[in-house]
């Protein structure tokens, strides 16, 4: 929850007020191990795009940070995932959506529908490569008008070892 809710702090800070935060924690305490530096900036990454998504208009922007447990054969993620539980990070927005023919371009390098000088089209990339590198998975459900969500997983640690995401 610390991880989150600096980011947070630091968000509310730098994005139009018309921008409402909301969290939604566990109240478990779940623990991952992972590099606090690289998830912060997945989640300033994330969370600034969504911010850029209400800019106009204003909105939601919501993190939700839980655990899952997936199954044998539980598709909701990359296949590539063993069975077992996972710490889920969600951050949606109420903006205008990703439009579906860009899509599946979205995590790669360089792609970006900002003006010049308004993005280099690396947030993305670097995000689904930080989650990869920590052995997690990101997917990312988008309706136009409605807004987006990403939903991230990683491991669960099965012991209290180098804290990242941790909600008490």
């Amino acid at each position: 929850t610390l991880l989150v809710k600096g980011a947070t702090k630091f968000l509310r800070s730098s994005i139009p007020s018309s921008i409402e935060i909301r969290q939604h924690m566990a109240d478990k305490c779940l623990t991952t191990i992972a590099d606090s530096t690289q998830i912060h900036q997945v989640l300033l990454n994330l969370c600034t795009n969504a911010a850029h998504a209400m800019e106009d208009e204003g909105g939601i922007l919501e993190l939700s940070l839980r655990k899952v447990t997936l199954e044998k054969g539980d598709q909701r993620f990359a296949a590539k995932l063993s069975p077992g539980e996972y710490v889920l990070l969600e951050v949606s927005d109420t903006g205008a959506g990703v439009p579906a023919e860009i899509m599946e371009r979205i995590f790669d390098p360089y792609f970006t529908t900002k003006e010049v000088g308004k993005g280099t089209g690396m947030g993305l990339a670097v995000v689904h490569g930080i989650v990869e590198a920590h052995g997690g998975s990101i997917r990312v459900e988008s309706n136009a008008g409605k807004g987006t969500t990403f939903t991230i997983l990683f491991p669960a640690a099965r012991e209290k070892a180098e804290v990242l995401l941790e909600v008490e």
